[in-house]
C-alpha cells in the first residue's frame, strides 16, 4: 500500500519512496534551548513521531537526526535583537551553557512524556562549529556572501530560486520592506556568521576566517544534516514558521553549496492556537507539559488530543477538548486491558484499512476513526488486542503497558470476597451467589479472570 506524502517544497501530494533502501534519512528541527517547550512546540514533535513511526509501520528502518540549537538563534528568528541563549542567561542568572543542559533535559524528559521516540542523533550546535566554518568557507567561495561591519550574509540576489518553497514575492518584499536593514543589500539577506560586540565579550563565540564571533541559526542545520545525512536525503521537517525564513534559507545554503535543495520532501506541522492565537512564550499563554500534570492530566492526553486532527490542519487547544481526549484515552485503555492476554493474531481487514489512512499523508483523524470501528466490533477478544497493539505502533499510547490504577478495598468488602472465593472452591454455588450481592450492595463488583479475581468499585456507586 503506497505511502503519499505531502510535500511543501512542490505543493503537492508525492508517493514516497527512499533514496536509499537501506534506510530511510530524516532530518527534525530541535529546540533552541533557552526556555521550557510549550505544548504548542510539542505538537510539531509529535507529528513527526507519528511520521516517523509510520514510515517503519511500512517496514523502513529510519535513521533520524535532530539538532539542539544553543547558539545563534537571535530574538527575531532573523538577524536582529538579542541571542536567544544570551537572553535566557540573563533571565535565569545562570551562564548560557547551563542553561542549554537545563532546558535540553527538560526537552527529553518532555519527549518520554509524550512517548516521542528519541533520534539516532542528537547534534548540538555548539558541537559543530568547525562544520558550519567549513559550509560557510564553500558558499564563500561559490560568489554568495558579503561582509558588512556586523557579519558575513548570504546575498539572496545571487539565487534566482531563492524563497521559492515559500513562495516568497522578493520584489514586493524589497519594496515593502520595513525592517532595520543594517548594512543588508536586501531585505531577505541572512547573516552566516555574526561578529562579536566590539565592546563586551559574548559567552559563547569563537575564533573564525572572519572575525570572533559566533554562527547564524539558519547554518548549523544545513551543516549538520549533511554530516550525518548527506547533502540530499529524504525528509526534512519542522513547524509551519520555518518555511518562509528558517527552511528557505536552509535551501538557499545547501543550493549554495552542494547544488541540491537539502531534502526530497518537505513537511511541515501547524501550529496549535488558544483562542485561535498562535501559541508562543511571548503571549503569556505559555503551556508546558508540566502544566497538565500539575493539573492532574496524563500527558499521553495530549498526544491523543493531538491525534484529533491532521498535522497540516490547525488545532484549537481548549481544557475541554484535552479532558474529551483524556476520557477517549482512559475508554480505549480500558477496552484493551479487558480484552485480556495478548497472544492472537492481527486481524488483516483492519490491518489494512487503518494503513490506508495512515499513509495517506498521516490521516490521524481517519486512522482513529478506524480504532473506534475494532473497539466496537464482534472479533474475538485476542484478536482485537493483537490489532490495537499493532495500532499502537504509530498510535503511541502505550496501550499495551496500561494498568488500572489500585484501588484500596476495604477489609470487610475483602473478607467476603476471600469467603465467596472459599466457597467456589468448595462448590458452593448458593452461598458463593449470596455473597456476591452483599459486594454489590457495599458498592463493588466482582470479576473472575483467569489469573485471580479482581475487586473494583462500581461505576454507579
Amino acid at each position: 500500500m503506497e505511502l503519499k506524502l505531502y510535500d511543501t517544497y512542490t505543493r503537492t501530494m508525492r508517493d514516497f519512496e527512499p533514496m536509499d533502501p537501506v534506510a530511510v534519512r530524516m532530518y527534525t528541527c530541535g529546540p533552541t534551548v533557552y526556555n521550557y517547550a510549550h505544548i504548542g512546540n510539542l505538537r510539531t514533535y509529535i507529528f513527526e513521531d507519528i511520521l516517523r513511526r509510520t514510515l517503519e509501520f511500512n517496514g523502513y528502518a529510519v535513521n533520524h537526526v535532530m539538532n539542539i540549537t544553543d547558539v545563534g538563534h537571535l530574538t527575531s528568528d532573523a538577524d536582529s535583537g538579542e541571542d536567544k541563549m544570551e537572553k535566557g542567561s540573563a533571565r535565569t542568572g545562570k551562564t548560557a551553557w547551563e542553561i542549554a543542559e537545563i532546558y535540553t533535559q527538560a526537552f527529553k524528559e518532555d519527549m518520554q512524556r509524550l512517548n516521542i521516540l528519541e533520534p539516532s542523533i542528537w547534534c548540538k550546535a555548539t558541537d559543530h562549529i568547525a562544520e558550519q566554518i567549513a559550509l560557510i568557507r564553500c558558499i564563500e567561495d561559490n560568489g554568495y556572501t558579503y561582509r558588512t561591519d556586523d557579519g558575513l550574509y548570504f546575498d539572496t540576489s545571487k539565487q534566482p530560486s531563492y524563497g521559492y518553497m515559500a513562495r516568497l514575492n522578493l520584489e514586493g518584499l524589497q519594496a515593502g520592506a520595513r525592517i532595520e536593514m543594517g548594512d543588508k543589500r536586501n531585505s531577505t539577506d541572512f547573516a552566516l556568521w555574526k561578529f562579536s560586540p566590539k565592546e563586551k565579550q559574548r559567552q559563547m563565540e569563537w575564533d573564525s576566517p572572519w572575525g570572533v564571533g559566533f554562527p547564524g541559526w539558519h547554518i548549523e542545520c544545513s551543516a549538520m544534516s549533511a554530516k550525518y545525512l548527506g547533502s540530499f536525503f529524504d525528509i526534512h521537517c519542522g513547524g509551519e514558521d520555518h518555511i518562509s525564513v528558517h527552511h528557505s534559507n536552509e535551501i538557499a545554503q545547501t543550493e549554495a553549496c552542494y547544488g541540491t535543495h537539502l531534502a526530497n520532501f518537505w513537511m511541515h506541522g501547524y501550529f496549535l492556537q488558544l483562542d485561535d492565537a498562535k501559541m508562543a512564550k511571548s503571549s503569556g499563554d505559555f503551556l508546558r507539559v508540566q502544566t497538565l500534570i500539575d493539573r492532574g492530566t496524563d500527558p499521553l492526553a495530549y498526544r491523543m488530543f493531538c491525534l484529533s486532527s491532521h498535522y497540516r490542519s490547525k488545532l484549537n487547544f481548549t481544557w475541554d477538548g484535552l479532558d474529551g481526549a483524556a476520557t477517549a484515552l482512559n475508554r480505549l485503555r480500558a477496552a484493551v486491558y479487558e480484552w485480556g492476554a495478548s497472544g492472537g493474531v492481527p486481524d488483516p481487514s483492519f490491518i489494512e484499512h487503518f494503513t490506508a489512512q495512515v499513509n495517506d499523508d498521516l490521516n490521524m483523524p481517519r486512522a482513529m476513526a478506524v480504532v473506534w470501528e475494532l473497539v466496537r466490533c464482534d472479533l474475538p477478544a485476542a484478536v482485537r488486542k493483537a490489532t490495537i497493539l499493532a495500532f499502537d505502533r504509530v498510535l503511541g499510547l502505550r496501550l499495551a503497558e496500561w494498568r488500572p490504577a489500585e484501588e484500596e478495598v476495604p477489609d470487610a468488602v475483602m473478607n467476603l470476597v476471600q469467603q465467596r472465593t472459599l466457597a467456589r472452591k468448595e462448590k458452593r454455588w448458593k452461598d458463593a451467589d449470596a455473597l456476591r450481592i452483599q459486594v454489590t450492595a457495599a458498592g463493588y463488583e466482582i470479576e473472575d479472570k483467569a489469573d485471580g479475581v479482581r475487586v473494583r468499585r462500581r461505576n454507579n456507586a
